[in-house]
């Protein structure tokens, strides 16, 4: 039973639509030929069931806030960014700031980042993607290429060795026995927009593999917000032994973005289109990341290996050329044994990561003096362990604990030789309880400690190191998922007490951020999701957020809101369903902006985006689909980077998206 509330370029685009012509008079004559009283079984989307319902069966016996997301689920949507596949996941705050760029938390991680990400461990088929030093970059995550994502929010993260207050996103792609054959799909739109995917899979016997290969262009929804990029992913695995199984796994990215910068806010309102990008502002990203996961089952337990090596470079022209090359390589073990009432986990997981680190004066978006170069080296480790306990048939008892240690290390050459190093070590545990009220009802309850490390962008703003320390938290939880009748639901409460707080606001031109930790703060809402199965044509997802985000008795900003992330969240889909036409008007709702500054001088309007996404089959081989976003034109102000005291007149304003229009075709062979 699910609990979940769910039930490149021009020449590769230009290869596949030579494809697609070449194919389409064939499948054209089986239209003809269709009954369409004959339910298509067949899918097109690439998801395994299989994959997905041992991940809802994992996610659905932890006492916390989890959530499953199969591809069918977005496969609608033009695939911009994480967004379009997390937008109704419950917890989880996406905004778009523009093209693939999105502000991505959690029960307020990294609420004032405005650049990279914070605070979330993201991974691709349990890897992790953040850099040693905790840092990442999620574009590197490709939703198109996904069978299904995992959400882990909060401490419930655990088995992904992740100690975070925010959690951890599993990106899982397919294999060769649950995506056999030939996929491809291709997609145009608004902006100049393109984009194709083909994907394959084979098995035999002993062996199978899949590989994909997606490529885009367009030319943004902004002035100067124009990007390419060409990804590949791939896995191959191979059974050693009825009991020993190993994979691995191999990505590309190579990944252009042009930066549009921030708007004041009556430019938002009057003309978003416009862009801010002195200096030719942009985030290139190429990388190559190899992996390795062998797993051996034994009677009543399985012990699960993985390494992996991650090469990248980031060319990023804002204020300054930020020129930063790094290799980051880890380790991790997973040992699960299970007999009778009893079931434990123990896993570690360690990373280390070396940055060649050189900024230069920007001069329009290329190299000019060099202006800082440093070595920077950091290791973070982790190890972690959680014991269950079946009371009874109905109550399962659980304890765990997690260990981090850290240490981040630089060596600065230019200009002037400096040393800085920072130590981290935090025990946080966790204890919960998960009651089943009916086969298909949970109740769930935890209380758990975080802690976050800074990475470089914290500890290193300039030359040397600042003292900024870990931020840790207490958070209590407790909620309910399941199903009855017409509805399924996911909703959780929680409240978490944060000591130090890592918060940022820009303080000059050559800086883009720094950081303070906060004294007190708690963070504390309410995450929920409900489906409704109206009839056997119509079914309503909804999900709502409520964040209350706030200092306690801080001796500058006394109680005030912590800004970006705003109060409310609503976010709704009516789908009208048959065997091969499906139409799914959509609204996303905020009654009101967040804050936008630390004083709670400024605070943005709320708006309500409309849009609609439709699918039609027509054959059992290939199907089109339809996104249409922001119908009604709105102007507003999506996403704002905090600043202590904020005005209109600020340059801190990102503008929702504006209409556009996607479509395209997908087969399968």
């Amino acid at each position: 039973m699910k609990f979940s509330f769910h039930t490149g370029s021009a020449v590769s685009l230009s290869a596949l639509g030579v494809a697609f012509s070449a194919g389409l008079p064939a499948y054209a004559q089986e239209l003809e030929a269709a009954d369409d009283s004959v339910r298509i079984e067949e899918t097109i989307i690439v998801t395994s069931t299989a994959l997905a319902a041992e991940a809802q069966a994992r996610a659905s016996a932890t006492p916390g806030g989890t959530d499953v997301i199969t591809h069918e689920e977005y496969a609608d949507r033009f695939l911009v960014s994480l967004r379009d596949t997390l937008a109704f996941s419950p917890g989880v705050y996406t905004q778009p700031r523009y093209g693939q760029e999105v502000r991505i938390s959690i029960r307020g991680s990294g609420i004032s980042r405005g650049f990279h990400m914070r605070g979330l461990t993201l991974l691709q088929d349990g890897a992790p993607i953040n850099l040693a030093d905790d840092n990442g970059d999620f574009q590197e995550l490709e939703p198109i290429f996904f069978d299904h994502l995992e959400v882990y929010r909060g401490a419930n993260a655990l088995r992904f060795g992740s100690g975070t207050l925010g959690g951890a996103v599993n990106g899982v792609t397919p294999t060769g026995d649950t995506a056999e054959g030939i996929y491809v799909r291709g997609d145009v739109g608004s902006f100049e927009t393109y984009r194709g995917l083909i994907s394959g899979g084979m098995s035999n016997g002993k062996w199978d593999a899949w590989g994909a290969v997606s490529a885009d262009t367009s030319g943004g929804d902004r002035d100067h917000t124009a990007r390419d990029s060409v990804r590949f992913h791939g896995n191959a695995g191979y059974d050693v032994t009825d009991n020993i199984t190993t994979r691995f796994y191999a990505s590309a990215n190579d990944i252009n973005q042009e930066l549009p910068g921030a708007l004041n806010l009556a430019t938002v309102l009057s003309n978003p289109k416009q862009g801010n990008f002195a200096g030719d502002q942009a985030r290139d990203i190429n990388s190559i990341r190899v992996q390795n996961q062998t797993r051996i089952d034994f009677d009543n337990s399985n012990l699960a290996v993985g390494i992996w090596l991650n090469e990248k470079s980031l060319y990023h022209p804002i204020f300054q050329v930020i020129d930063y090359e790094s290799l980051d390589q880890g380790i991790w073990a997973r040992y699960e044994w299970e007999k009778g009432p009893f079931a434990f986990t123990l896993g570690a997981e360690g990373r280390q990561g070396e940055t060649d680190a050189k900024r230069y004066v920007n001069i329009g978006g290329e190299r000019g003096a060099l202006t800082f170069e440093a070595d920077q080296e950091a290791w973070t480790a982790n190890v972690y362990g959680e014991g269950r306990y079946s009371v009874a048939d109905q109550l399962t008892l659980i304890a765990g604990v997690i260990a981090s240690q850290g240490e981040r290390e630089q060596t600065v050459t230019f200009p002037a030789a400096a040393f800085g190093t920072a130590d981290f070590e935090e025990i946080s545990p966790k204890f919960g309880a998960l009651y089943e009220v009916s086969p298909d009802v949970q109740l769930y309850a935890n209380y758990s400690r975080s802690a976050e490390f800074p990475g470089f962008s914290e500890v290193a703003q300039v030359a040397s190191f600042v003292p900024v320390d870990a931020q840790t938290a207490w958070t209590a939880e407790i909620g309910t998922r399941g199903a009855a009748g017409m509805a399924s639901w996911d909703v959780s409460l929680y409240s978490a007490d944060i000591e130090g707080e890592m918060l940022q606001f820009t303080v000059g031109p050559d800086i883009p951020a720094t950081t303070f930790n906060a004294d007190k703060t708690r963070h504390q809402g309410l995450e929920a999701g409900l489906s409704l199965e109206l009839s056997d044509l119509f079914t309503l997802r909804q999900v709502y957020q409520y964040s209350d985000f706030a200092f306690r008795g801080d001796a500058q900003y006394g109680d005030n809101t912590l800004p970006v992330i705003p109060e409310h969240v609503y976010r709704a889909e009516l789908k009208f369903e048959t065997d091969r036409f499906s139409v799914a008007p959509n609204l996303e709702w905020l009654p009101e902006g967040p804050y936008a500054d630390y004083n709670n001088t400024t605070q943005t309007d709320g708006y309500a985006l409309l849009g609609v996404t439709a699918s039609l089959k027509a054959t059992n081989k290939i199907d089109f689909f339809l996104d249409a976003r922001n119908l009604a034109g709105e102007k507003a102000a999506g996403d704002v980077g905090a600043v202590i005291t904020a005005t209109p007149t600020s340059v801190i304003y990102y503008p929702v998206e504006r209409r556009a229009v996607f479509g395209g075709i997908r087969a399968r062979f």
